[in-house]
């Protein structure tokens, strides 16, 4: 017997504004940093979904989330879902969209008073952006076996707080070990992050790769002195070092001619005064490339 379902479109927006409450900025945007309170009560919004859909939610000792729609029969699941958690200045769509959207699907077959053969589930990952603690799709790579579980605990953010600590603070800590459950396949509905669907008006693609990164940093040293005094000739700025380098970056990656980018992302400048130049600047170059 075949079905034509159609979500409720109106539902599933609605449910990411309802998200992007949970830890709004004033101008816009959304800082909901992993295993913090804007994390929890993004959590609790998206757990109390789950639990009004009648989903069976469960936690990993990494603060995974899972709400499983059961099938009829007991077999590996399909799994969808993403992450919930943002940058320091995230949008109302990455990562929350996959999420939404897992849940608006389980929402409709409900409406329709369809059970799955399989059963369905819906999960968000813990610190998948990596901006308190690192690395980044920390949840995942430990969902899949590819990363310690205690090492990925032991992270500390910029206070010295371990994720173990931050996951028992806002009460997401579970005891069930990542990746003890049965998965079929994986689909995960996601933003492109880019501007190629939308200048091609196309609505939707279909990933075929992913980029390989490479992450440098490098520290130029210099020699502050007097902005007004000091000659031309005789300064040694590690500040116009670092801007060449990154004017660098983007020529090298342009001359390449092939689909990769290169981005410098992060500048700290000591003294950092306008009445000087520049001595130590630390410089961060996060470069993708195709492999």
């Amino acid at each position: 017997m075949s079905h034509y379902l159609q979500i409720n479109g109106q539902r599933l927006i609605d449910s990411l504004y309802a998200l992007g409450e949970h830890g709004a900025l004033p101008g816009g945007g959304v800082c909901r940093l992993a295993a913090t309170a804007e994390d929890k009560a993004g959590r609790d919004f998206v757990v109390a979904r789950m639990k009004a859909l009648g989903l069976s939610v469960s936690i990993d000792a990494i603060g995974n989330v899972t709400g499983v729609y059961h099938g009829e029969e007991t077999l590996p699941m399909v799994m969808m879902g993403s992450h919930i958690d943002t940058v320091a200045t995230g949008g109302l769509y990455d990562g929350n969209y996959g999420v939404i959207a897992g849940l608006e699907v389980i929402a409709t077959l409900q409406d329709a008073g369809i059970r799955t053969r399989r059963p369905l589930a819906v999960t968000f990952f813990t610190n998948e952006e990596g901006v308190r603690f690192q690395p980044d799709m920390m949840g995942s790579v430990v969902f899949a076996g590819e990363y310690p579980l205690a090492q990925a605990l032991a992270a500390k953010d910029l206070d010295g707080i371990t994720l173990d600590e931050a996951l028992r603070n806002i009460g997401y800590k579970g005891e069930r070990q990542p990746g003890d459950m049965a998965v079929d396949s994986y689909v995960e509905l996601h933003i492109e992050q880019g501007p190629i669907l939308d200048k091609e008006q196309i609505d939707i693609g279909v990933v075929t790769g992913v980029q390989g990164i490479s992450w440098q940093e490098f520290t130029l040293r210099g020699v502050s002195n007097h902005a007004g005094t000091t000659p031309m000739s005789m300064r040694r700025d590690a500040g116009l070092a670092a801007a060449k380098i990154a004017v660098f970056a983007r020529e090298l990656a342009l001359s390449l001619g092939g689909n990769q980018v290169a981005t410098v992302g992060h500048f700290s400048v000591k003294p950092n005064l306008i009445k000087r130049h520049s001595q130590p600047c630390r410089h961060v170059s996060g470069s993708p490339q195709y492999r």
